[in-house]
């Protein structure tokens, strides 16, 4: 098989990497790929919002199948690009409809989905310009700390908490004033949830499911869960408080009831749900849903899953998912992201990386980096993951640190303290 694989970062690297080991590929595209893509396939310059170059490429290069990894070129329609074009629509295509993505594309759509199919979440209401009066009464009837979440896609900072309840007030009036472009032109106000986080991610056809390996990352830049929000400084799974009794409360009452619910709006989905969950008191409720597979949370349920994922793939398009076998690895793999001096704010790209060679017992899987006369630079706020196995997550972490101290660029960062809170 040709398989074309969309993306540019850490999550690409990691399927792009396991895609590799399926002896069904022949050929793997990645577009636009990075600097460690380009070790396993053959990286493709183009936009993944230009979907007329994505068709030049699949009709090309004969692509066989194509794996979407980001979720932007989903809420803008690939799929349904695909499915509309009688040159491509029998190509199969790993991602939901347009209509499925809004599943993370819109909070606001998100929210009421759940509502509609009595999936646990947090109490909430969603406001815009013409009723910002009600929003900050709603507000006033809520107890601090306050969520405040931009309906679009915001590049991961669409999301305020805030322990002010004026603060909030006066940041929800920003928010719907264009803080956050159009993503903000709508704000969904809601209940906060006191709990610990984690991430459970499925595959399906549309009618079956296989659930993956969950994770738990890690969003904020200091140590402690402290400072800014970034895409995620590192991640661990498994996570040693979802027992099978809570995957168990999961399933029955948060993916079956999503399954379930898509089939009756008759949205085709044939990709990843990333639920985005929080354990309040040993019961999980829903924060939000992503229509792909999380970043960096890939590169530790990616390595941790020993069966064929392009099996797994062909029986997503073939609508035969129960049938594909997945066999997954009971050791723990974690992840942790060195990122650029600044990152999340202002940061430099084009650093020299060195001594990528001495990393041993651990994989890297490259995010923001590029090739460059024969070197590797930064390219990006977060720059490499570097993942590892163990018995348990102290001795997987203890050789992503090791190696960590081998890495070498100006300005590398990263946090010292991942899968604290997970520690007996």
């Amino acid at each position: 098989m040709n398989i074309l694989l969309l993306g540019t970062g850490g999550r690409e690297h990691a399927l792009a990497w396991k895609i590799d080991q399926s002896n069904k590929v022949k050929n793997l595209y990645i577009a636009p790929g990075n600097a460690g893509t380009s070790d396993i396939g053959e990286n493709i310059n183009i936009s993944l919002s230009d979907f007329e170059a994505v068709k030049k490429v699949v009709i090309d290069k004969e692509v066989d199948l194509v794996v979407v990894g980001p979720e932007q070129p989903l809420v803008d329609g690939i799929v349904d690009f695909f499915a509309l074009d009688s040159d491509i629509k029998n190509i199969p295509i790993i991602g939901p409809s347009k209509l499925g993505a809004k599943l993370e594309g819109s909070k606001d759509f998100a929210k009421a989905f759940m509502q509609k199919y009595q999936i646990p979440t947090a109490r909430y209401q969603s406001f815009n310009k013409k009723t910002i009066v009600d929003g900050k009464r709603f507000l006033e009837t809520l107890s601090a700390p306050y969520v405040l979440k931009a309906d679009g896609l915001a590049a991961g900072k669409g999301v305020l908490i805030l322990d002010d309840l004026e603060q909030a007030q006066t940041s929800l009036e920003n928010m719907l004033n264009g803080q956050f472009g159009e993503a903000s032109k709508t704000v969904v106000i809601e209940e906060f949830l006191k709990g610990i986080e984690l991430s459970v991610f499925i595959v399906t056809d549309g009618k079956s499911y296989k659930l993956l390996p969950e994770a738990k990352d890690y969003k904020r830049i200091g140590e402690g869960d402290t400072g800014l929000n970034t895409g995620g400084m590192g991640a661990v799974s498994p996570v040693p408080f979802a027992d099978k009794e809570f995957l168990s409360k999961v399933e029955e009452r948060v993916i079956k009831p999503t399954i379930d619910g898509l089939i009756k709006e008759n949205i085709k989905y044939k990709g990843f749900i990333f639920f985005g969950l929080m354990n309040v008191k040993g019961d999980p409720y829903v924060i939000e849903y992503n229509v792909r597979m999380g970043d960096p949370e890939t590169e530790v349920v990616i390595p941790r899953i020993k069966s064929d994922l392009v099996d797994l793939f062909v029986h997503t398009a073939n609508s035969t998912l129960e049938n594909a076998e997945l066999i997954i690895d009971e050791n723990f793999c974690t992840t942790v992201m060195l990122v650029s001096e600044g990152y999340p704010e202002k940061y430099e790209k084009g650093k020299k990386i060195t001594n990528l060679e001495k990393v041993k017992e651990s994989i890297i899987f490259h995010a923001g980096t590029i090739n460059k006369d024969d070197h590797v630079y930064t390219n990006g706020g977060r720059v490499i993951a570097i993942s590892s196995y163990g018995e348990n997550m102290d001795a997987a972490l203890l050789k992503s640190y090791r190696n960590i101290d081998a890495i070498k660029f100006e300005g590398k960062n990263y946090r010292k303290d991942i899968g604290f809170d997970l520690k007996e």
